[in-house]
């Protein structure tokens, strides 16, 4: 009899140890023997108010991680005042960037500008900080006699350049960046707080060129500015600014100056009552010199 239980308890045991290989091996391996972790598709919400029959739409994604193909989405851990900055700043590169570049390429050399000559792999024909000498003509290796560059544009002397260096070089790749603008200026005159002639070092209007003098005295009148712009044949032609309009946002500031501008802030009626008060002091005291009476 107890022969009999254990043939039949060795029998369970090995009916046993069958199934659980079996399942073992039905289990999915993945190539390298560690097994794969399905992706749990997310069910969309059941809308209580449908009946329970109906077809629900998908549910919108409540989730702030991105998935490859959601680019546009932004990430839900950023506040909405560093988001908006963010758009700001690129806005203000996207605005700033052409304003200044329009200046540098249409930039025409002269005294005192510094530039920067490379030539691409060729170390021995480069040279960084040269300065414009007057006579405008700078030197450069193999260059008999040198480069015009005074009135020029940094493209325009990089295609000279390259023509030169073509008889030593094949293809030579030139580039000529503007280091420093100093030959551009423009003066700026009468109830400013510093007048004088300044250096032009990117594009101005006439209300940075003010800003740039100290501002308009209050003695100066801010509507009645005026830009003196030299012509091809000679003659100073005047153009009115009204800065007061401006500044109060009536009018745009879109009056851009250009290389020799003379900026003119004439006087308003108080510096005309000042006028007339410094006079009628000089001529009482001349009375009282000659014995006159006085006023």
């Amino acid at each position: 009899m107890k022969i009999v239980n254990s043939s039949v308890a060795f029998a369970f045991a090995a009916a046993c140890i069958v199934s659980s290989a079996a399942t073992v091996l039905a289990r999915p391996q993945d190539p390298v023997g560690n097994q794969t972790r399905q992706r749990a598709a997310i069910k969309p919400a059941q809308d209580p108010a449908k009946a329970p029959g109906q077809k629900t739409s998908p549910a919108t994604p409540t989730s702030d991680r991105l998935e490859p193909d959601e680019t546009s989405t932004q990430p839900g851990d950023v506040p909405a005042d560093t988001q908006a900055n963010r758009h700001e700043q690129l806005s203000e590169e996207a605005a700033v960037v052409p304003y200044y570049n329009n200046f540098f390429t249409t930039y025409r050399l002269g005294p005192e500008d510094v530039i920067s000559v490379n030539v691409f792999g060729q170390d021995r024909y480069s040279r960084a900080g040269i300065t414009i000498p007057p006579s405008g003509r700078i030197s450069l290796a193999l260059i008999p006699g040198g480069v015009f560059v005074n009135g020029k544009t940094v493209e325009e002397v990089a295609e000279i350049i390259k023509q030169r260096y073509d008889e030593y070089i094949i293809d030579p790749q030139v580039s000529v960046s503007l280091e420093k603008a100093s030959s551009y200026r423009y003066s700026i005159i009468g109830d400013v707080a510093q007048p004088g002639i300044r250096l032009m070092s990117h594009r101005m209007t006439v209300t940075e060129a003010i800003a740039e003098a100290g501002g308009v005295l209050p003695t100066g009148d801010r509507s009645k500015v005026v830009v003196l712009r030299r012509q091809q044949n000679g003659i100073l032609v005047p153009i009115a600014v009204n800065v007061s309009a401006i500044y109060k946002g009536k009018a745009p500031d879109s009056t851009y100056l250009v290389p020799g501008d003379q900026v003119i802030v004439p006087g308003n009626k108080l510096k005309t009552l000042q006028k007339i008060m410094s006079l009628t002091s000089i001529l009482s005291f001349a009375r009282i010199f000659t014995g006159g009476l006085p006023f």
